[in-house]
């Protein structure tokens, strides 16, 4: 009987440790995301001949383009993409960042599996679209031009002799993109060396060259909807109802495309009530500071992703404002809680005559977060399963003790004494 027990106890105790090594394993595999998102960009046009790539002509039957691609470009890592007049516009969130690459296609050696058809190296080339003045552009030349958000265009970064360094198939990193507007341009040269051939006598005049290029345009912006105000003397971030006799300046934390709009009430005359300045209400930039005295209100909104966060600081020392913005009871409620005795005491709330204090509201880092669902859906599976199993066996054991106990004595089973 003890040997059965202690068989049970080792079973038992092997199954929890393999439960056990289980659940972190499949709370990794449930949380494993999948690939990123891609989006692909970019198109061959014919761009002419020793025009500084500037046509743009369709690809038609009878070009030597025509039907294959030479490769395209990608744009991953980023949380959500969006349209602005046909430009795409890519939303990064924190820990994004947005890359683009470019996936070579063919081999620029004999393109479309053609040894005649070559990338040719252009040693005259220059970007006219763009401004990039003549220079050996080698075989093929990437641009990458930035603009900031203050629409100040910068210099293109020229990256020539491209293609000749990018692998067949490969996914070739170009770089990563914060915050802007991007344009990005490949201008390449195709040789046809069966293009000024005389095919009866077969002798080469001279090869057909023609410049080709592919530019599309991007945006990056950051998904966010969030302004920092800090204490202009103290420096101390401010949260939403707070106060500050001091006053407060806006950082939108290099979030360059948000709209602030700042809305300023102040207390009427009969101290009952507060009353809009009419003559304030204005959009507020990054940076800006507000030192009157006043409620204020301020809301940020993201154009691209329609979301908006609001805000309440109040400057100054008045008790009752005070009061108003750290509960966010009524001005009117406020001044009858004083007139039967309530204070306000030094963090804002209100503390009536001979109780305890009233509660304030709650600021954004008081919200207590609902339970967070278990990553791993398949945990709850495995703990019947394997309650399941442990219990099959102890059945097992069960049964076979008892069968083993009502053997009859007249067994014509040989006797093991002596």
């Amino acid at each position: 009987m003890k040997s059965r027990i202690d068989l049970f106890r080792a079973l038992l105790v092997s199954t929890m440790a393999a439960l056990l090594l289980a659940i972190p394993s499949l709370a990794h595999a449930e949380g494993t995301s999948a690939e990123g998102q891609r989006y692909y960009l970019g198109e061959a046009e014919n761009a002419g001949r020793d025009t500084g790539y500037s046509k743009s002509n369709p690809i038609g039957k009878d070009d030597i383009h025509y039907s294959w691609e030479l490769g395209s470009f990608l744009v991953s890592d980023y949380t959500r993409v969006t349209d602005d007049g046909g430009t795409p516009v890519f939303l990064k969130n924190v820990g994004d960042e947005v890359t683009l690459s470019f996936i070579l296609q063919q081999d620029i050696n004999q393109l479309n599996g053609n040894a005649n058809v070559t990338i040719d190296n252009d040693s005259n080339g220059y970007d006219q679209r763009l401004g990039v003045p003549q220079q050996d552009f080698g075989r093929g030349s990437l641009i990458i031009r930035y603009t900031d958000y203050q629409n100040n265009r910068h210099e293109p970064t020229v990256y020539t002799n491209y293609l000749d360094g990018v692998a067949k198939g490969a996914d070739t990193f170009v770089k990563t993109f914060e915050e802007g507007d991007y344009e990005v341009v490949l201008d390449y040269s195709i040789k046809n060396v069966n293009h000024g051939r005389l095919p009866w006598v077969n002798v080469e005049i001279f090869p057909g060259v023609t410049d080709y290029t592919m530019r599309f345009n991007f945006k990056v912006r950051n998904g966010n909807c969030m302004v920092y105000p800090f204490d202009v003397k103290t420096n101390d971030e401010l949260t939403n109802t707070a106060f500050t006799e001091n006053g407060f300046r806006l950082d939108l934390a290099r979030s360059r495309y948000l709209d602030i709009d700042v809305k300023k009430e102040m207390l009427a005359d009969n101290g009952n009530e507060l009353v809009t300045d009419t003559r304030f209400n204005k959009p507020a930039r990054d940076g800006e500071e507000f030192t009157d005295e006043g409620v204020y209100t301020f809301t940020v909104t993201n154009r691209y992703t329609g979301q908006n966060t609001s805000k309440m600081i109040y400057v100054g020392n008045d008790p009752v404002l005070k009061a108003h913005a750290t509960t966010g009871k009524p001005v009117s409620e406020i001044q009858a809680m004083l007139d039967d005795g309530a204070t306000v005491s030094d963090d804002g709330t209100l503390v009536k005559a001979g109780q305890t204090v009233v509660e304030a509201l709650p600021t954004e880092g008081d919200v207590t977060a609902a339970p967070a669902k278990s990553e791993s859906r398949g945990f709850p599976i495995v703990i019947p399963v394997a309650i399941g199993i442990v219990a099959a066996l102890a059945l097992v054991l069960v049964f076979r003790g008892r069968g083993k106990k009502k053997q009859s004595p007249d067994s014509n089973e040989p006797s093991s004494e002596v």
